[in-house]
């Protein structure tokens, strides 16, 4: 399992820890990820899902888990979170289709 956050793609990067003496040693900085159960509105369940705390908050910025999927792009999602919006796409489509007949 990659150190990427599944709704964002934020990763891991690649810095120098520099001392007081000024030496340069490779590492890595890490995002700050996080297991977490989300809410789908349109899905009634739960989905599990690893992501960074940043994107905990862009998601309860957004108004929910749904809406911060439909309004992602499809290149920053992993195949999860992208197999879900379809989920959701889908979902939303039959709920609107039921309340115009």
């Amino acid at each position: 399992m990659s150190r990427q956050c599944e709704l964002t793609g934020k990763g891991g990067l690649v810095g120098h820890l520099v001392s007081h003496s000024n030496i340069k040693t490779k590492r890595r900085y890490l995002p700050n990820l996080c297991n977490v159960t989300l809410i789908s509105d349109s899905l009634g369940r739960g989905v599990r899902l690893r992501i960074s705390a940043n994107a905990l908050r862009s998601v309860e910025h957004r108004g929910g888990l749904d809406a911060f999927l439909l309004k992602a792009r499809d290149e920053e999602l992993s195949l999860k979170a992208r197999r879900l919006k379809k989920e959701v796409s889908k979902a939303r489509a039959a709920a609107s289709a039921e309340t115009a007949a």
